[in-house]
């Protein structure tokens, strides 16, 4: 079954216009590693150069911040929704 992960509209350019995923991984990292592998320009805006998400980038593991959880080395059960969202600035 795998882990669904919403791509935000802002991001969905970078991901072949697809609005989510279907992913394999044990961890929030493993399956933010595997849609980096899928849609190569996503790395980039997600993360900085050693892994870690950007400050800007929140990402809730059906509907739990990653942050108040184990980070990026959240365990992830089959069947997980992951949903990235970046912050934007506006008002």
């Amino acid at each position: 079954m795998g882990v669904t992960v919403k791509i935000p509209t802002q991001l969905r350019a970078a991901a072949g216009g697809e609005s989510e995923a279907e992913l394999e991984g044990a961890t929030v990292r493993e399956v933010l590693d595997s849609l980096y592998e899928r849609y190569d320009g996503l790395s980039e805006r997600l993360a900085d150069e050693n892994g870690s998400l950007r400050r800007f980038v929140n990402v809730y593991l059906s509907g739990e911040d990653i942050r108040f959880l184990d980070g990026l080395d959240t365990p992830v059960d089959d069947g997980a929704e992951l949903t990235i969202l970046p912050a934007v600035a506006g008002g």
